[in-house]
C-alpha cells in the first residue's frame, strides 16, 4: 500500500524541514553548489551538508562534484510519488465530505416536512 511505502516516508519527512524546503526552492530554479544553497541558510557548511544528505537520500536531490566543488541539482520526478498519494487522499475527503452533505441535506429536509 502506498501510504507505507519506505520511500514515500523519507520524501514527507525530507520535506518536514524548513530549511530543506527552501533548498529545494532555489534548486528549483536550477543546479546549484553548496556554499550557494548554504549562504541564505545561515548555518553553518556541515549541518547544511546533513540537510542535504537527508534530500539526496530521499531522493528528491541529486549531486555532483567537480573537483573541490560539489553542486546540486533537484529531481522533479521524485515527487510523483507524494503528489500521487496527496491526490489520492484528497478524492477521499472530497467524497467523503460530498455524502456528508448530501446526508445533511436529507436530514434537512426531513425537518422540513
Amino acid at each position: 500500500m502506498a501510504k507505507h511505502d519506505v520511500d514515500l516516508s523519507q520524501i514527507f519527512q525530507a520535506l518536514a524541514d524548513p530549511t530543506r524546503r527552501s533548498i529545494l526552492t532555489r534548486l528549483a530554479k536550477g543546479p546549484a553548489p553548496v556554499k550557494e544553497l548554504a549562504g541564505p541558510t545561515g548555518l553553518r557548511l556541515p549541518t547544511v551538508m546533513r540537510h542535504l544528505s537527508v534530500l539526496e537520500d530521499a531522493g528528491l536531490i541529486a549531486t555532483s562534484k567537480d573537483g573541490r566543488v560539489r553542486t546540486c541539482a533537484l529531481v522533479p520526478d521524485a515527487l510523483t510519488a507524494p503528489r500521487t498519494w496527496l491526490d489520492d487522499q484528497r478524492a477521499l475527503w472530497e467524497a467523503r465530505l460530498d455524502r456528508l452533505d448530501d446526508y445533511v441535506m436529507t436530514l434537512m429536509k426531513e425537518r422540513e416536512t
